[in-house]
């Protein structure tokens, strides 16, 4: 893929109410793109799109949760509306819970797959008819390192985001027929609201809290990827030791995560 301009780009961002979603639409914001904000707090939204404004770009907002339906079709209407089309689809909104697989019922699988990967999954269906009339299209999923690497207590998780890099893999040799690129982005632990909002905590994890990076880092890494045409990053050097550690020595990792499944 050429190097992309993302001037003029137009772009659709779910999650943009806070953390790496929102840090992300500054970043192309000042980059000169015409950004559409879709999340379901709309006093967030119409602040950040207040704020794109007064840098002098050009923000719309759709409010909603991405499992509906309705709410991908509308925000696919406002950007054909406003904007006469899409360039780039970013796949940002995600959920997580913390606790044992054993102690949790289904509905906290399904309701995290519904956000993590199905919700993607369908609103990068139903946006292709417009990327594939787009300027230099693409797709961005947010995944994560645990996506890489599966960790105790988040397993609900880690299958979601294994299931993102499962389906981006597939999707990037599907779309190259329509000029389609996907960049798929693995944060590690990321300075964000992230885990404020979890969906339920059953007891405190067992490993050391770590610093996360800032959300801004991640955006600027983030932009740059799309810009050079990347498949995939991870914007974090902690995950990237873990990501490769897992790769050359996963006797290692496996035997570090044991140690720490057995304390709970």
């Amino acid at each position: 893929m050429a190097r992309r301009n993302l001037a003029g780009s137009r772009i659709l961002i779910t999650g943009a109410s806070s953390g790496i979603g929102w840090a992300l639409a500054l970043e192309l914001a000042r980059a000169g793109a015409k950004l559409l904000l879709c999340a379901r707090r709309a006093e967030r939204l119409e602040a950040l799109a207040s704020e794109i404004r007064d840098l002098g770009g050009q923000a719309e907002i759709a409010v909603g949760d991405v499992t509906n339906a309705d709410l991908r079709r509308a925000a696919l209407a406002v950007a054909q509306d406003r904007f006469g089309g899409l360039d780039i689809l970013v796949n940002n909104a995600g959920i997580s819970a913390h606790g044992p697989f054993d102690q949790a019922g289904p509905e906290r699988l399904r309701k995290i797959m519904e956000v993590n990967f199905f919700a993607l999954a369908e609103m990068t269906r139903e946006a292709l008819p417009l990327l594939r009339q787009g300027r230099q299209p693409l797709v961005v999923n947010v995944g994560s390192i645990l996506g890489h690497r599966g960790i105790p207590f988040q397993s609900e998780y880690c299958a979601s985001k294994f299931a993102v890099r499962g389906l981006s893999e597939s999707l990037r040799a599907e779309l190259t027929k329509y000029g389609i690129d996907l960049l798929v982005v693995s944060p590690g632990t990321t300075d964000t609201e992230f885990f404020d909002h979890l969906l339920e905590k059953q007891g405190e994890m067992p490993w050391p809290e770590q610093p996360g990076v800032p959300a801004s880092f991640v955006a600027q890494r983030t932009v740059r990827a799309m810009r050079l045409g990347r498949h995939e990053i991870v914007p974090n050097f902690r995950g990237r030791l873990l990501v490769y550690l897992n790769r050359f020595a996963p006797w290692l990792v496996d035997r570090w995560m044991e140690k720490y499944g057995r304390q709970a």
